[in-house]
């Protein structure tokens, strides 16, 4: 675990890890990104996309965002749930404001997110928090588009 220099380790100041997403629905793959984000640090703080960002990437939110706000802050080592700002048909679909606000040490991200399609990189830059890519056991084991496809599909047939 990380410690802030010049500090011992009983007066060093918490680490708070941060990761952002939609979680809609909830699947392994989140579960496994929350448990090795915050085994980075002290504090895990999880952005959660509200309906408006949902319903501007993909046209509607399967789950309403207090239903998964409910369950994520029941994850063990979730830490606080936040739900995005984001009014209706955002156009900046990016959590910077909340980075801003919460201001991290960690920026977690998980096995589809790097350096180039990450918008969040320059706020993390500008108030010193390390961005981690790759979180939860390497790679994109699960999708909710995946997830909700099949589930369409299978009711297709």
């Amino acid at each position: 675990m990380e410690e802030q220099h010049g500090t011992t380790p009983d007066e060093r100041r918490p680490i708070t890890v941060s990761v952002s997403g939609g979680f809609d629905p909830l699947h392994i793959g989140h579960v496994r990104m929350f448990a090795e984000a915050r085994a980075l640090g002290d504090r895990l703080v999880v952005i959660l996309n509200n309906d408006h960002w949902l319903r501007q990437k993909k046209g509607n939110a399967f789950m309403p965002e207090q239903e998964r706000k409910e369950i994520i802050e029941h994850i063990r080592g979730v830490d606080e749930v936040i739900l995005t700002s984001h009014g209706p048909n955002p156009t900046d679909r990016s959590v910077c404001a909340e980075i801003e606000r919460i201001r991290p040490n960690i920026f977690a991200n998980g096995g589809d997110r790097f350096m180039d399609n990450t918008p969040e990189v320059a706020v993390c830059d500008r108030i010193g928090c390390r961005m981690v890519f790759n979180i939860g056991h390497g790679g994109k084991v699960q999708s909710s588009s995946w997830l909700l496809a099949a589930h369409a599909e299978h009711h297709r047939s």
